[in-house]
C-alpha cells in the first residue's frame, strides 16, 4: 500500500529547510502512519537530496506528522540550481512511500 492511499501532504520551505506534513484522511489511520512513517525512513527516502538531519514532530490531535528536513533545498530557493527549488515535489515522493499491508486487511 502507498502512503497516498491513506494520507495527503503539504510542503513548506524556509532557506535550505523543507517541511513536509503528512495528514491522515481518517484520524483512525494516524497511529498506523505514525508507526510506519518514521524520521529514519524519510531520511533514507531522501538520502540523495537531504544533507542534514530529518526531525519528526507528531500532531496526534490533527492526525498529522510534520517532517523538518535541513539541507534539503540545495542551499535555498535563491541559491539552488534545482528545477524544484521550493521542494514541492518532495511531498509527492513521500506519498509514494510503500507501507506494509495493515493487519486484518484494512487500516
Amino acid at each position: 500500500m502507498k502512503l497516498r492511499q491513506i494520507a495527503h501532504s503539504r510542503t513548506g520551505d524556509k532557506g535550505d529547510v523543507s517541511t513536509i506534513s503528512v495528514i491522515a484522511f481518517d484520524e483512525a489511520d494516524y497511529p498506523f502512519i505514525a508507526e510506519h512513517v518514521t524520521a529514519n525512513r524519510v531520511a533514507a527516502l531522501f538520502a540523495g537530496i537531504v544533507t542534514g538531519p530529518v526531525t519528526r514532530y507528531e500532531l496526534p490531535g490533527l492526525g498529522a506528522l510534520n517532517f523538518v528536513m535541513r539541507g534539503a533545498l540545495g542551499g535555498g530557493v535563491t541559491r539552488s540550481l534545482a528545477l524544484d527549488a521550493h521542494g514541492k515535489a518532495l511531498s509527492s515522493a513521500l506519498l509514494d512511500l510503500d507501507l506494509p499491508a495493515p493487519a486484518g486487511g484494512t487500516v
